[in-house]
């Protein structure tokens, strides 16, 4: 049984459509995205900076109720390998008894995905069963605050690999 030092804390819904090309997966909602209920709310993370870099539109400009619908009008879906942990604090090392999300039906949710993109190591640990099942996969450098080994630059340099999606034919196959 949980202690109230350590409660076992639930992420969010996943945001996706049919349409998703590209999923961007995190390990799991820090402190400040669970207060506001929103991905990637804390404001040193990076992930809002990046992504409208790979979109090209400035979602981080927006308020987070429409950043979602224009993230997904570019065909990029948000979700955590995670459902459900106990963490105190925001790190990824912090977490204890994590309970992964369920992606057996995100084919059938997601027919059209074809990258899987992992924001950081700790959800990068997921890549080969995403890369088993036919998805291109991508571990990037973590959009988090506490990931200073690379500056913005060298990060997105990474992140653009999101958008360098395969030739058709190529694709063709991994279905």
């Amino acid at each position: 049984m949980p202690t109230a030092s350590s409660p076992i804390l639930t992420g969010l819904a996943p945001v996706i459509t049919p349409d998703v090309r590209i999923l961007v997966l995190g390990s799991f909602p820090g402190a400040a995205s669970l207060a506001a209920q929103q991905y990637y709310a804390h404001p040193r993370n990076q992930f809002w900076r990046l992504i409208s870099a790979v979109t090209g539109e400035d979602l981080a400009s927006l308020p987070y109720a429409e950043r979602l619908p224009r993230l997904l009008a570019h065909h990029v879906g948000l979700w955590d390998v995670l459902a459900a942990c106990e963490r105190e604090g925001s790190l990824d090392s912090a977490i204890r008894k994590p309970a992964a999300n369920d992606f057996e039906r995100l084919r059938a949710l997601c027919p059209r995905l074809e990258t899987v993109g992992f924001n950081g190591q700790a959800s990068g640990k997921f890549a080969p069963q995403f890369a088993t099942q036919g998805y291109r996969t991508v571990v990037l450098p973590s959009s988090s605050p506490a990931h200073m080994a690379m500056d913005f630059a060298q990060k997105l340099e990474v992140w653009r690999q999101l958008a360098a999606l395969p030739a058709a034919p190529v694709q063709a196959h991994l279905f």
